[in-house]
């Protein structure tokens, strides 16, 4: 009976099984027929959604470069490191490393992911050296990627740097003209599509969406070799002081525009880790200061301009002192009667207060604001001082005198080089310019010319026989005046504190640059404007003249002729006597 049973119950089981083999394969047959024929458009678009992604393509800043074409701050290509903590933390072992590479310590790199495990998107290192990167990149970590950025790299380090400023590490400016042409300078990122593996890397390119666009490029005003020869000299002159700072500003007078620009301290944009942000103003633009006896150029063109005063005027200053509402004013020493020249040339707060007295003050405002003061420069840069001018209306006597001399008054040295400028030309009040000048500029005359020129007449006597000696460049005319004035304190003035000031300009016989030299505070028993400022004055204006080829204006009759003759056989330089 068991035989039998046996016989009968097999082929039931042999069919059964043959059944669900034949069930399987079916399924299996009908699973590849919907997969790749029947949903394969919905599951591709499903998969492409998973491995296909739209990334953003890094555009670099444009290059700012000088008036002849040298970079100033260039934009080089660099990793940064990202990561999405959830999966980094599954990496094991290979935190230990990654920590090692980036130099922190297991823990805190575990820690600093844990309280980020929610996010999708962490830095763990901006703009890394490209040989970082490598090691980074060499561990293939789950979670851990590379992203293409561009750094700011500024190849004149300090000596540029308060006027080209910085970026931050998004590329977006922060100080000087990288903030003032931010939206000039930044470009427009692009987009591209590309194929991930499951860790997220990039497998490949699939198609571009957006090419990406650089930013514009821009040419400054100022030249570079001039720029340098002024912050050595500068830097100098602080250094053997023992100054405070120091700011010194070039002009082009026939265009407005900045030749150079230098502060001091100063500051390697390359690399700010631990310098305070104070550090990072552009003094020239930003600080304000009383001119003191720099200003009085300004009094004796006031006089000029009214008919009241000419060149031979006389102004009687004994005894060295002047009484005005129940104050002192003092000259250094009884100079006696002096015409408007020696006023000049002796630096006469006397006779210099008795003009203004006499005029009165709105033809002393009048002169101050239209040459600049208390006002900005149009310049753009930002955090621009309009320094202080206040109006007429409220000056009380005293005040007047003291204005006429440069006290009660504040000005940025940007400010009182534009205001030179205009007595260089003929005049002419010329808008300030960071960017290279391509056409004639459209001045607005302020002071008639032959004023202007009798100014610069008494003010080259100045250099010549006066306080300004220091100032003088051998074979150029050179015109200025130095100031040297207490700095103000809580209550009034400080005995021992000082600005030393040197404004000039060359070569008279055609003024080309303005340059005003300004030095905070110089310690060591010097201090006057003629001892400390002109002398920064006299060395940055001779190189400049020569870097420049401006031919000379004060050499003997048979010099001239040698170099007239050279100049003329090369077209070079046509001069006229």
């Amino acid at each position: 009976m068991r035989n039998e049973q046996t016989i009968v119950t097999y082929p039931f089981r042999r069919w059964l099984m043959l059944s669900v083999f034949l069930t399987i394969t079916a399924c299996l047959l009908w699973r590849a027929f919907d997969l790749q024929i029947r949903n394969q458009e919905f599951l591709l678009d499903h998969g492409n959604a998973r491995s296909l992604r739209t990334v953003s393509i890094s555009a670099h800043r444009g290059v700012v470069s000088d008036r002849n074409g040298d970079p100033l701050a260039v934009s080089t290509p660099v990793q940064s490191v990202w990561t999405m903590p959830r999966k980094l933390l599954q990496s094991g072992e290979g935190l230990l490393e990654l920590a090692n590479i980036l130099e922190m310590e297991e823990l805190d790199l575990r820690k600093h992911l844990q309280n980020r495990r929610h996010r999708k998107f962490v830095y763990l290192k901006r703009q890394t050296t490209p040989q970082l990167a490598k090691k980074i990149e060499a561990l293939q970590l789950p979670g851990l990627y590379m992203e293409k950025e561009y750094k700011r790299y500024y190849p004149s380090g300090e000596i540029t740097s308060h006027l080209v400023g910085f970026t931050n590490v998004d590329d977006k400016g922060q100080e000087g003209l990288e903030l003032a042409f931010d939206e000039w300078l930044q470009g427009t990122p692009g987009s591209k599509r590309v194929l991930k593996d499951l860790y997220g890397h990039v497998v490949a390119d699939i198609e571009s969406i957006k090419a990406a666009s650089p930013g514009n490029a821009i040419t400054l005003s100022i030249d570079r070799r001039i720029q340098y020869l002024a912050y050595r000299e500068l830097k100098s002159a602080v250094m053997h002081h023992r100054a405070k700072a120091g700011m010194l500003v070039i002009l082009d007078t026939s265009t407005g525009e900045v030749m150079a620009m230098v502060n001091q301290p100063s500051y390697n944009p390359n690399n700010r880790s631990g310098i305070k942000s104070g550090r990072f103003r552009n003094r020239a633009i930003t600080d304000v200061f009383e001119p003191g006896s720099t200003l009085k150029p300004f009094t004796i063109a006031a006089a000029l301009e009214s008919g009241l005063y000419d060149q031979s005027s006389v102004i009687d200053t004994k005894p060295g002192l002047l009484k005005v509402s129940g104050h002192t004013v003092k000259d250094l020493r009884n100079y006696g009667a002096l015409d408007l020249t020696s006023v000049l040339k002796k630096s006469s707060n006397v006779g210099a207060s008795k003009i203004a007295l006499a005029l009165g003050p709105e033809d002393i405002w009048q002169i101050y604001s239209s040459v600049g003061f208390g006002q900005s420069t149009g310049s753009g840069f930002p955090g621009e001082s309009a320094g202080l001018l206040n109006g007429h209306n409220s000056w009380s006597e005293f005040e007047l005198a003291t204005m006429s001399f440069g006290y009660g008054i504040a000005v940025t040295t940007l400010q009182l080089a534009q205001a030179y400028s205009v007595l260089a030309n003929k005049g002419v009040l010329l808008p300030v310019s960071f960017q290279k000048v391509e056409q004639k500029v459209e001045g607005r005359r302020v002071l008639s010319a032959e004023i202007a020129e009798e100014v610069n007449e008494m003010l080259e006597s100045v250099v010549k026989e006066g306080g300004g000696l220091n100032a003088g460049i051998k074979g150029y005319r050179v015109a200025g005046k130095t100031g040297t004035a207490h700095k103000a304190i809580a209550g009034g003035y400080a005995e021992d504190r000082y600005m030393s000031v040197f404004a000039g300009m060359a070569p008279v016989s055609n003024p080309r640059l303005v340059a005003v030299v300004v030095v905070d505070e110089p310690q060591g028993g010097e201090h006057f404007g003629g001892q400390v400022a002109a002398p920064v004055f006299s060395k940055v204006m001779r190189g400049a003249l020569r870097l420049l080829n401006i031919a000379p204006d004060d050499l003997p009759a048979i010099e001239s002729k040698i170099i007239i003759a050279g100049r003329d056989a090369s077209h070079d330089l046509v001069v006229s006597q």
